[in-house]
């Protein structure tokens, strides 16, 4: 077999890069990488700028995008993993600047293979995928920083979104009480469905007078969106506060002034799973087959690989909802 299929991503004559489904030669691959034949992928935001020709997530064309991967060991020349072995890798440079999991083939380095932990399917991994890692090492951080479900309540922005969906899920089963901000009226009964106690309107969030410091409301948050948002949280969370950190949808510029976090002792925590330490998303990815186990089927959506990129188009319009888990192979 000298091809497979997947997304490619390449320039046109126009000088813009498109993503199609095709048939890709198997050399574009490295040949010193473990070989993984890929059964599940995912989708997530960042896919859709590699995908777009973003120069600051992926440098060069032809690529396949894909920054999630799971499925099962073809070879491995370093003798690490065995033919046959369950894998699943996320982040680091996957789908960026290496070849990603959009496809049904990948060549990674071992160290940025993980085993698929026992409670988890491939499947379920990738319905999990960075979003469900990301969200999942935010709680974390909360609960390392003293933020327990008698503190308060906790904040989750960009709530319809993979990370947002999958913290809300977390956070209901580990027994908080969950605030979710939105701008998307039509999804309220769903975010409650998923574990929301109260919603929040992002305009009527944003609509109060600027201060420099807002009522202490929140014990805590988690943030995917930044911009004004971000600022409006950090004054407006209770004493020793911890705001997680994990995305910019909405800026990444902070005006802000020093009083929260010297009058009231504001935390904020940069979560960025792509580039954790391997041994931090093993620890992560044993919670989530574990005592963090969640039902995700509510907020996923399983398609195939030709489908992939009209859901990346929505996703950079904004209008994406939820998780998309990808089969791969037809």
């Amino acid at each position: 077999m000298k091809h497979f299929k997947g997304l490619l991503s390449s320039e046109n004559q126009s000088g813009l890069i498109e993503t199609k489904y095709a048939d890709i030669p198997f050399d574009l691959l490295k040949s010193d990488g473990v070989l993984v034949q890929v059964l599940y992928s995912s989708l997530n935001y960042k896919d859709a700028l590699s995908a777009s020709g973003h120069r600051g997530i992926t440098r060069e064309f032809p690529h396949i995008p894909g920054i999630d991967a799971a499925g099962i060991v073809v070879q491995d020349p370093q003798g690490h993993f065995k033919e046959g072995e369950k894998v699943i890798v996320t982040g680091f440079d996957v789908g960026m600047n290496a070849h990603g999991g959009l496809a049904e083939f990948i060549s990674v380095p071992g160290p940025w293979l993980i085993k698929l932990p026992k409670g988890l399917t491939l499947k379920k991994a990738m319905q999990l995928g960075t979003a469900g890692l990301t969200a999942a090492m935010a709680i974390f951080a909360l609960e390392q920083n003293g933020i327990s479900p008698e503190k308060g309540p906790i904040l989750v922005t960009g709530a319809t979104g993979g990370v947002g969906m999958c913290t809300l899920l977390l956070l209901k089963k580990l027994g908080y009480s969950v605030t979710a901000l939105t701008g998307k009226l039509d999804l309220h009964a769903k975010l409650h469905t998923l574990g929301a106690d109260e919603i929040l309107d992002r305009t009527t969030f944003l609509s109060e007078k600027p201060k420099a410091l807002y009522a202490p409301h929140f014990a805590a948050a988690i943030d995917t969106v930044g911009g004004e948002i971000l600022v409006k949280i950090v004054k407006s969370l209770q004493n020793e506060g911890v705001v997680a950190v994990c995305g910019m949808a909405s800026g990444t510029e902070l005006p802000l002034q020093i009083y929260p976090f010297i009058l009231r002792g504001v935390r904020m925590i940069g979560i960025y799973s792509a580039d954790s330490p391997l041994a931090s998303k093993k620890l992560i990815w044993k919670k989530l087959s574990k005592e963090w186990n969640i039902s995700v089927d509510l907020i996923t959506t399983e398609i195939s690989l030709p489908e992939v990129p009209a859901i990346l188009r929505k996703m950079l319009e904004g209008t994406s909802v939820g998780r998309y888990v990808v089969k791969t192979i037809v």
